[in-house]
């Protein structure tokens, strides 16, 4: 199962980097695997219902405060709650501390690429243009931050050194 996730979480980033959105069937795909997971007694990260729940809750919640204030996609808020499903709500703090720094760094790649436009190649990738349809903020603000792929990313980095500890 632990092979399922890593996919999962393969596609959710490429999706984020490429289309700077992550669709519902994918987020639902994630959610729906982790649960059966949960029912059959194969979850990898050793984790029961009620963390799972939790961590769901807990990962949805929080980001819905960002998607409020405009400052992040639907995408990522729901892709926070399926992701919570399968860690569990003990690694969030962690996951979502490397995220938010992966995306700063992002952030400031864009601005400096902006300002010292070096390599027009990795500026246009950085700042790719959202969907179409529905890549803007209800404030109108185009979202250039795939922090979807960035929570993604940081998971596969708990798992492979975070629960090591």
């Amino acid at each position: 199962m632990t092979s399922a996730c890593l996919l999962w979480l393969l596609f959710v980033t490429v999706h984020d980097f490429r289309q700077r959105r992550v669709p519902n069937w994918l987020v639902l795909a994630g959610a729906a695997v982790a649960l059966a997971a949960l029912a059959f007694g194969v979850q990898p990260f050793e984790v029961g219902w009620t963390s799972a729940f939790l961590g769901a809750g807990i990962g949805f919640g929080f980001l819905l405060l960002f998607y409020v204030l405009g400052l992040m996609g639907a995408g990522d808020v729901k892709f926070a709650g399926a992701l919570g499903l399968w860690t569990g709500l003990s690694p969030l703090a962690s996951i979502w501390i490397a995220a938010s720094l992966l995306a700063g760094l992002h952030a400031l790649a864009c601005l400096a690429l902006r300002r010292w436009p070096l390599s027009p190649r990795l500026a246009i990738f950085l700042s790719a243009s959202p969907a179409p349809i529905t890549g803007a903020t209800p404030s109108g603000r185009a979202r250039f931050i795939p922090y979807a792929a960035y929570l993604a990313l940081a998971t596969v980095a708990w798992m492979f050194w975070g629960r090591q500890s």
